[in-house]
């Protein structure tokens, strides 16, 4: 996914400000889960972030074009997932790397469930 650095985006030291990588890493993970997810999936479930581990390794500037690569971690734990996200600059430097974990919600209960099996599949490219 393409995103580029607004000057929305930036803060008083002139470049992408932390919160705006965290929305950043919410857009890119939402992205992933609905063109990848099968329908059914989606409609049934849900997911909310528990953790993030974020490594800011290089600042973004105002007008930056950024490429943003995410991934899945290879097992889930309970209700819990993980996923991996790398934000590249045009210079192929990575700008921010991070690791989140997610809960899946059952939304027909509103409570959290075991990760089914069939619902991580497709992101291991398994189906």
């Amino acid at each position: 996914m393409s995103l580029t650095a607004g000057p929305g985006h930036i803060d008083v030291l002139g470049h992408v400000n932390n919160a705006v990588w965290v929305q950043w890493m919410e857009q890119v993970a939402v992205a992933h889960w609905t063109s990848v997810a099968k329908a059914e999936h989606q409609d049934a479930y849900f997911w909310v972030v528990v953790r993030h581990e974020i490594d800011y390794l290089r600042a973004a500037v105002e007008g930056e074009r950024l490429k943003a690569r995410t991934w899945a971690g290879e097992k889930p734990q309970g209700a819990r997932y993980d996923r991996h996200m790398e934000f590249i600059g045009e210079d192929g430097k990575v700008r921010v790397r991070a690791r989140s974990w997610w809960a899946i919600i059952d939304k027909a209960t509103g409570k959290p469930i075991r990760v089914p099996p069939q619902v991580v599949a497709p992101f291991l490219g398994e189906e």
